[in-house]
């Protein structure tokens, strides 16, 4: 097994797993340095093409990214993935894993949870392929949001999904917008670190999207904290380099690297 992958699996229950997206180099050189899992996740395709969701997100289009965070990674895990309708059957799945693999010598792929492709996991892992499982709101398959897991019923049917992921040998499963209480069901339950994303302190480790944490994205649920307004900032220096090119001060002769 991939030596970063146990070093996710022996945090369980020990120390919190810091977990990013990215989508590109140079943001992955910064996140490198502090993150445990670095993500690339299909939210590009609302983050950085505009799109309503991620169904339309090719695979081509998330290998193209993926080889340029690889490029910015030395420690971290990295996990990418699967588009929508890559993974519709045990063939395609395999197919395609495989090919993310090769390409772009990611560390895991992941799959979210249709309550369905149990043993399209099963098969990844006995391929060799790692893969870390999704449950909760699987924006894929889910076009309504709503926070799963509030009643008894509910968490119990979340918890028995998550064993079935657990089961087929997934190595980590992200929450995403699971009620407090669930979430904690299933962290003590689970033998595999949780990754929660809107559910709250008691999963194992925490992801956000960078562009929301930076406030760039201009989607901000509630359960998103943002760390720094970068829109803001990016702003102001635009606006000072526009006002200087109108005013005839940039650039200068020192500005240039060549004659007087």
């Amino acid at each position: 097994m991939n030596k970063k992958i146990i070093k996710i699996l022996n945090k369980k229950k020990k120390s919190k797993i810091v977990c990013l997206t990215s989508y590109s180099k140079n943001i992955a050189n910064i996140l490198d340095n502090f993150c445990d899992i670095i993500l690339v996740g299909d939210s590009m395709a609302n983050v950085l093409y505009g799109l309503k969701h991620t169904h339309k997100l090719t695979l081509d289009t998330i290998i193209q990214h993926t080889l340029s965070v690889k490029q910015g990674i030395k420690k971290s895990l990295l996990v990418v993935d699967m588009p929508k309708n890559s993974y519709i059957n045990q063939t395609k799945a395999e197919k395609n894993a495989k090919l993310i693999m090769r390409l772009t010598k990611c560390d895991a792929v992941k799959l979210e949870s249709n309550k369905q492709n149990f043993k399209i996991i099963e098969n990844l892992v006995k391929k060799k392929i790692p893969v870390m499982g999704h449950i909760g709101f699987t924006p894929q398959f889910k076009k309504k949001f709503k926070v799963e897991g509030v009643t008894k019923k509910e968490s119990i049917r979340l918890l028995n999904e998550a064993l079935q992921i657990q089961k087929a040998g997934a190595f980590s499963i992200v929450l995403e917008c699971v009620a407090p209480k669930a979430a904690k069901l299933i962290t003590n339950k689970l033998k595999i670190p949780t990754i929660g994303i809107g559910s709250s302190i008691n999963c194992d480790g925490q992801i956000l999207v960078t562009d929301d944490m930076l406030g760039i994205s201009g989607f901000y649920p509630k359960f998103v904290k943002k760390y720094v307004n970068l829109n803001r900032i990016i702003v102001k220096a635009v606006k000072k380099y526009s006002r200087e090119v109108k005013l005839n001060k940039f650039p200068k002769t020192s500005n240039f690297l060549y004659g007087k």
